[in-house]
């Protein structure tokens, strides 16, 4: 069988098992409903702006473990870490010096020393032949140390066009733009053959390599790749600290190995994607945040510790329990799988938003304060410029803005309702028709007709032009207008 057909038949298993997105699915939703009961305001501008840039150098670390995990040969880059913070000490050492400045001349570095790293790793695996294991835990001492001479303490300053980016005040960021088409490119990579190859050889080196797969060549390319995505997590680690940074970098080894492991990426090889890790990062995100608003005291970083473990070994077992549930539940879509939890959320959300919040006085309005929605990734790790951010916005609004509010969210109870009926009804329907289109083809054209026309039905009574849509609205505006 040639590494093509193999390839095709290891991506249609693994859509067919892609039942391990299940799992960091319902932690994530769980924990987004906890987190948003905790604190309401997570999910305004500001709070979702603030978790993009926090979290988004976690997520593109977790991309670059990846692309090393599926090669296989148990390559867990512990040195991702430290790597980071290399690139992040350089970059404010240089830019002190004036040799860098532009964002072109901050990215072009940046790659350079990921990919230079990773390049010299792989040569070393391939032709020395050592364990990847070794390879990867040598350069994450090495690294460590010599950040420490290169940055002896925390200090430095970023261009004023980067120290925009750490702002974390609106949804809309250059940090977001980063993670989206860094995960749309690995969405893209996916389609390619070269990505086959490397899953192939992930699961069975052997069997590649007999399939006529170029090892060598596709183990470095997958450490090109992991450079790639660990230069562009040291850039947005930059630009949320602001600063140099020598020891904080380090942190993210585990977190990212952790993240990897929550997202359903096998440690063996062969087995991992971008959506999966994505869940994974924003879960181990999301238990920072909740535990920030509780407070532990001195044995803060424990807590938060003792949580990503307790969290990762409850993960694993639900996984040994996904067989148990497809037998009862049979073929199940993560897409609507996703879909009908994530309504569940949206319910949830709202009425956290609208309806939870206590009744409050002016007077108790002024003395409350938010607590930061953008925590480090351990308490103890801190900068000026996470701490500029923390805000002073009140929990609720004065009572007359609470009665507006809820007029607003009255008026718009019936539309949100008739949008979530949608999204459940097309999902459900583009489920079902290939199915039904498969089994009586003559009927594929009827079946495609009555899915269009939910959907136009659907958004025409959302669009509130339908008489049943618009009887609720008016009545609404009739008893705020008293």
């Amino acid at each position: 069988m040639s590494a093509q057909a193999q390839a095709a038949g290891l991506s249609q298993q693994s859509t067919a098992s892609g039942t391990y997105l299940f799992v960091p699915i319902v932690l994530m939703l769980a924990l987004l409903i906890v987190a948003v009961l905790r604190t309401p305001n997570l999910v305004t501008s500001s709070g979702i702006g603030g978790a993009i840039i926090v979290a988004t150098p976690l997520v593109l670390a977790t991309y670059a473990v990846m692309a090393l995990a599926i090669a296989g040969r148990g390559t867990v880059d512990l040195s991702i870490g430290p790597l980071i913070g290399f690139i992040n000490v350089t970059l404010v050492q240089l830019y002190g010096a004036h040799l860098i400045g532009s964002p072109f001349s901050f990215f072009l570095w940046a790659a350079f020393v990921g990919v230079s790293y990773q390049v010299a790793m792989a040569l070393i695996i391939i032709f020395i032949r050592v364990q990847p294991i070794i390879v990867s835990l040598s350069g994450y001492l090495a690294l460590s140390g010599i950040n420490l001479v290169i940055m002896a303490r925390p200090g430095g300053t970023t261009p004023d066009w980067m120290s925009n980016w750490g702002q974390g005040t609106s949804v809309w960021s250059p940090v977001l733009v980063v993670l989206v088409l860094s995960t749309l490119a690995w969405l893209l990579f996916t389609l390619t053959p070269f990505y086959g190859h490397l899953r192939l050889m992930g699961s069975d080196e052997r069997a590649a390599y007999t399939s006529g797969v170029r090892i060598n060549i596709v183990r470095l390319g997958a450490h090109v790749i992991a450079g790639l995505y660990a230069s562009l997590a040291a850039i947005t680690y930059t630009s949320l600290i602001g600063s140099g940074d020598p020891t904080q970098g380090t942190t993210y080894t585990l977190i990212a190995i952790t993240a990897l492991v929550l997202g359903g990426a096998s440690l063996a090889g062969g087995r991992g994607g971008a959506i999966g890790s994505l869940l994974g990062a924003l879960n181990l995100y999301l238990i920072t945040a909740v535990l920030a608003t509780f407070n532990f005291g001195a044995v803060q970083s424990f807590v938060t510790d003792l949580s990503y473990g307790v969290v990762l070994v409850a993960s694993l077992l639900l996984t040994l329990a996904l067989p148990f549930v497809r037998r009862v539940v049979g073929e199940l879509s993560p897409l609507l799988f996703f879909v009908i939890c994530s309504l569940i959320t949206l319910g949830v959300i709202l009425h956290a938003t609208f309806d939870y919040a206590p009744a409050a006085t002016p007077a108790t309005v002024a003395t409350k304060a938010t607590p930061r929605l953008q925590p480090p990734l351990h308490p103890e790790q801190s900068s000026p410029r996470l701490a500029a951010r923390e805000e002073t916005l009140p929990f609720e609004a004065p009572a007359a803005a609470r009665g507006a509010q809820s007029a607003t969210a009255s008026g718009l109870a019936w539309p949100v309702t008739a949008l979530i009926l949608l999204l459940l009804a097309a999902t459900l329907a583009l489920r079902i028709a290939p199915v039904q289109a498969r089994a009586a083809p003559g009927l594929a054209p009827l079946v495609h007709l009555v899915i269009a026309a939910v959907i136009l039905l659907g958004i025409f009574t959302v669009s509130g032009h339908a008489p049943w849509a618009a009887g609720p609205a008016l009545h609404v505006h009739r008893e705020a207008g008293r």
